[in-house]
C-alpha cells in the first residue's frame, strides 16, 4: 500500500459585500445599550450546562431525504441592559456585517442536491451552473443514470449532471442545466485561517435547505479517514439506507464546532467576510447527527475543481511508501515497503524508517502521511523528517504523479 492509498492500522461574498468587506476572523461585536433597570434576579439553581465529550469519527455527512429536525440560525446579538447611566448606542464600523447579514449574502450561492437515493449540498462556482460538492454526495444522489436535481435558494430547480469526480479527495463538480446569472461563491484563503476564527456552515441538513449554523474553527490540519464500513445514519421510519461510501483519507481538514448534520456535505463553510474557506464533508459523533464537523480546505478544493472542470480528472502526488502506525514511544509512521524507483526510493528513505514530520506537519499516524501526500502536487518538493537508528534526519523529496 502506497502513501497515496489508505494505510494499514496497527501496523468580493460576492460584489454585494461592497468595496470594504469585513476582515476574516470574528464577526463584529456590538456594545451594550445602557438604560436604567433594576438588577435582574439571580438565576435558578441547578441550571448548569453539561459538557459533552469528544467523540469518535462516525459517518460522512450526507442526507437521505429526511426532514423534521430543526437547525437553529444565529442572528445579530440582542442588546444587553445594564444599570449604568444612559449613553449613545454604538454602531458597527462601516462595511462590517453581522452574522445574519453574512448568511443572507452567502445563502444564494449554496444549493441542495437531490437524487433517487440521497441528498446533499453544493456551492456555486460559476454563473452558468458549475457547482462544487463532495464525491460521496454525487455517489449517493446520482444513482440511476447520474441525473440529479439542484434546488436553488429562490426555490427554483434544475437538472444536473456530473462534470468530474475525485474520490481521493472526496470532491466533485456538477453542472446545472439551462441556468445563467447565478450568484457564485467568493473563494477565501484557507491557509490564512486561525483557530478561534468565526465561521458559518450553510447547507441542507436533514433536508432543510438554506440552514445556517455558527461556530468557530476548533482546530486545523486534521487528518480524517472515512472507511467503507461507515454507513449514513438515517432516523427510523424513513425507509432506505444510504448508499455505502467507498471511504478515503483527507489531510489538512478544518475542524469546526458549527453544527453539521447529514445533508450538509458539499455545503459551504464561510468566514466572517462571507468567503468560502471549506467544503463541509464529515462529522464525528456517537449518535446520528451533531458532533464535531470537518471541512475540506478551500485551497485544496480550488486546485481539484479547476482540474475537474478543465480535464474531468485530477492528478495526484505519489511518494511510494507503505506506512503503518508507530507502536513505540515516538509517534510517527513506520515505513513498511518502498516502491523501487519512487520519489521515496530516490531520496534515500528505507524500510524501517520512522517518519515524524512532513513539511511543517507533525506525523502521529500512518494516515497523516496519506492525507498530507494527497494534498501536494506532482513535482512539488517536500521536506520529510524521519528517525533511523535513533537519529533524526531530514530529506527533500520531489513528488511524482501517481500513475
Amino acid at each position: 500500500m502506497n502513501a497515496s492509498e489508505p494505510h494499514q492500522h496497527g501496523t468580493g461574498g460576492w460584489s454585494q459585500l461592497g468595496s470594504a468587506p469585513p476582515v476574516t476572523g470574528d464577526f463584529p461585536r456590538y456594545d451594550t445599550i445602557a438604560m436604567e433597570q433594576p438588577p435582574p434576579p439571580p438565576p435558578p439553581a441547578g441550571n448548569g450546562r453539561r459538557a459533552v465529550a469528544a467523540l469518535a469519527l462516525a459517518a460522512v455527512a450526507i442526507g437521505g431525504g429526511v426532514v423534521g429536525a430543526v437547525v437553529a440560525n444565529t442572528f445579530r446579538p440582542e442588546p444587553v441592559a445594564t444599570a449604568s447611566a444612559p449613553s449613545p448606542v454604538s454602531k458597527p464600523a462601516a462595511g462590517q456585517l453581522s452574522v445574519a447579514e453574512v448568511a443572507a449574502k452567502v445563502q444564494p450561492t449554496v444549493v441542495m442536491i437531490q437524487g433517487q437515493s440521497g441528498e446533499g449540498s453544493g456551492v456555486v462556482l460559476s454563473p452558468d451552473g458549475l457547482i462544487l460538492t463532495n464525491n460521496h454526495v454525487v455517489e449517493g444522489a446520482g444513482q440511476g443514470g447520474g441525473q440529479m436535481t439542484v434546488k436553488f435558494s429562490d426555490g427554483k430547480t434544475a437538472k444536473a449532471g456530473v462534470v468530474g469526480t475525485d474520490p481521493a479527495t472526496d470532491l466533485a463538480v456538477i453542472r446545472a442545466e439551462g441556468v445563467s446569472g447565478l450568484a457564485k461563491a467568493t473563494l477565501g484563503d484557507s491557509d490564512a485561517l486561525k483557530v478561534g476564527d468565526s465561521v458559518l456552515a450553510i447547507g441542507s441538513p436533514l433536508g432543510l435547505d438554506g440552514s445556517v449554523t455558527a461556530g468557530i474553527v476548533s482546530a486545523l490540519d486534521r487528518t480524517l479517514t472515512t472507511g467503507p464500513d461507515q454507513r449514513q445514519q438515517i432516523p427510523p421510519g424513513f425507509g432506505q439506507e444510504q448508499q455505502q461510501s467507498a471511504g478515503t483519507t483527507i489531510g489538512g481538514a478544518i475542524q469546526t464546532d458549527a453544527a453539521i448534520n447529514p445533508g450538509n456535505s458539499g455545503g459551504a463553510l464561510v468566514n466572517a467576510a462571507g468567503e468560502l474557506i471549506g467544503i463541509n464533508t464529515a462529522i464525528a459523533s456517537n449518535a446520528a447527527g451533531g458532533g464535531v464537523g470537518f471541512a475540506i480546505p478551500v485551497n485544496t478544493a480550488k486546485q481539484v475543481s479547476e482540474q475537474l472542470i478543465s480535464t474531468g480528472k485530477v492528478t495526484h502526488a505519489f511518494l511510494g511508501v507503505s506506512v503503518t502506525d508507530a507502536t513505540g514511544d515516538v509517534p510517527g509512521a513506520l515505513i513498511g515497503q518502498i516502491t523501487a524507483g519512487s520519489p521515496a526510493d530516490k531520496a534515500g528513505l528505507k524500510q524501517g524508517d520512522l517518519i515524524t514530520k512532513i513539511g511543517d506537519t507533525a506525523v502521529d499516524a500512518g494516515e497523516t502521511v496519506v492525507g498530507q501526500v494527497r494534498g501536494f502536487k506532482p513535482g512539488q518538493q517536500v521536506k520529510i523528517t524521519y528517525m533511523r537508528d535513533g537519529k533524526l534526519s531530514e530529506v527533500t523529496v520531489t513528488l511524482q504523479e501517481k500513475k
